[in-house]
């Protein structure tokens, strides 16, 4: 089949949607200098913050272009839970984000670390914490997605994980690094073609 062009303002990934339809069997979280703090009533600036912070690396946009009420409406509802990963000083360092809103599903929304602890574990740790919080009377399904602008570790890890992969779209968007959304340097494996972003 021919190629699709892609606009150079615009970014073409493929998603991966991905499911897990029973509980694991239950095992030890592994050990890490980490805690989970779970944000009851997250102020929408912090929420961007750390969103921005953990997902930057991989052109994560979605919650930053949202008006505070629309993003507050999400991440202020009883049936979501945000949890900053804090680390030993208090700094906090990755998001997890469960969505209970459409039960029997509970959607894995966010999930990631920040750049530096990639690589040494601690991605284990936050899923086994996830899948922990995740499977709870009442669900009796986890579902997740990534795409290519993840890291190229990211579907083989949830593959692991237990989930499996049931379906695959592709998605095109303006590169919010054009707009300012994002900085310039962001997600330096994807290449920024729009040559009037330069000036």
């Amino acid at each position: 089949m021919p190629l699709t062009p892609v606009d150079p303002g615009m970014v073409a990934t493929v998603v991966t949607h991905l499911e897990m339809r029973a509980r694991p069997r239950p095992a030890p979280i592994p050990p890490a200098p980490l805690r989970l703090v779970r944000w009851k009533a997250p102020d929408a600036e912090a929420y961007r913050a750390l969103f921005r912070r953990v997902g930057a690396p991989w052109l994560w946009f979605s919650r930053l272009v949202m008006r505070d009420p629309e993003l507050l409406a999400i991440i202020g509802d009883p049936a979501v839970e945000v949890y900053a990963v804090a680390d030993p000083r208090g700094a906090e360092v990755g998001l997890l984000e469960l969505d209970f809103r459409a039960l029997p599903d509970c959607e894995l929304s966010f999930f990631g670390l920040v750049p530096t602890l990639t690589g040494q574990g601690f991605g284990r740790w936050l899923m086994a914490n996830a899948l922990s919080l995740a499977w709870r009377k009442g669900v009796e399904r986890l579902r997740v997605h990534t795409c290519t602008l993840d890291s190229p570790a990211a579907l083989g890890f949830y593959i692991r994980s237990g989930f499996t992969p049931l379906a695959r779209e592709v998605e095109t968007f303006a590169d919010p690094r054009i707009a300012g959304i994002l900085p310039h340097d962001a997600a330096p494996h994807v290449p920024l073609l729009d040559q009037s972003a330069d000036a």
